[in-house]
């Protein structure tokens, strides 16, 4: 077990600072006071980190954590750690780690003895959920769905049944084929889409899926949709789930449906007109 009382040792610290997702007037003192006070900032992009220091006067050295430098970067802060110094992560808006850069240096950082601390702030999925007028908890928060068609079928037929509040982060060039693709698996829901929250522009679009769908050709930003869970009017079978599952990774592995079925209706002891069945009610 490891057990950190943060201010009350002398160990150098890793930092997590939350920032603004728009409006400037969000950032915080503590956020602004930690920032000049490390050693150095580790940011996602140091242009979109530079425009937040001048704004605040902040002087403190940058540097880039990415996805695509991770493990070098990784390793170049815990150098720093170890010299005594302290560092803070930022990405280019709100709480690093939710869909952003960060998980890995946080877990290496916990591992190798040093403080983590957070710094509150801004979160773009906190702000969508409590205003979408959705029960608020509980809720389970997955970020952005998988980029192919595919797998993001796949991960929302596993949410399918879940009763619990769904919040996701989705890009515009995909917004209307996520909404559609959710409709068509999940059903009609009552939604809110968020866009562009607390700046100029910020809009809530809340009513069915299939209202929302007809108001999307036209909308530009950044969106957090907040989706009310099953009301399990119908419940799920999770022996079928995972016979569907089953069946889909031998597909995926490349035999036929019929192959699939036949071999899961061996492995399970079920006749194959029963995990034919199963199979077609995907």
């Amino acid at each position: 077990m490891k057990r950190q009382k943060s201010f009350n040792n002398d160990l150098a610290t890793l930092y997590v600072v939350a920032t603004p997702v728009g409006n400037l007037k969000e950032m915080t003192p503590r956020a602004i006071e930690v920032l000049k006070d490390v050693d150095v900032i580790a940011c996602e992009d140091t242009r979109q980190t530079r425009k937040l220091c001048e704004a605040f006067d902040i002087k403190t050295q940058l540097i880039a954590h990415h996805g695509h430098n991770t493990m070098q970067s990784v390793n170049g802060i815990i150098e720093l750690l170890k010299d005594n110094q302290n560092v803070a992560i930022v990405s280019d808006a709100g709480y690093p780690l939710i869909s952003d850069p960060g998980q890995e240096l946080v877990t290496r950082v916990v591992s190798e003895g040093f403080n983590v601390v957070p710094i509150s702030g801004s979160s773009a999925l906190l702000n969508g959920l409590v205003a979408s007028g959705i029960v608020a908890q509980p809720f389970l928060f997955h970020g952005f769905l998988p980029s192919t068609k595919k797998q993001c079928r796949r991960t929302l037929k596993e949410y399918e049944f879940f009763s619990y509040t769904m919040v996701l982060y989705v890009a515009v060039h995909r917004l209307k084929e996520t909404l559609e693709m959710i409709l068509e698996i999940w059903g009609d829901r009552q939604v809110c889409l968020a866009r562009e929250m607390t700046k100029l522009h910020e809009e809530f679009l809340r009513g069915s899926l299939k209202d929302v769908i007809e108001e999307c050709d036209d909308l530009k930003g950044e969106f957090v949709l907040v989706i009310e869970g099953n009301a399990h009017e119908k419940e799920a079978d999770l022996a079928e789930i995972d016979i569907k599952r089953m069946i889909e990774e031998l597909i995926e592995k490349g035999l036929s449906a019929s192959s699939a079925v036949k071999e899961v209706a061996a492995k399970t002891s079920l006749s194959k007109n029963k995990v034919y069945d199963i199979y077609l009610k995907q």
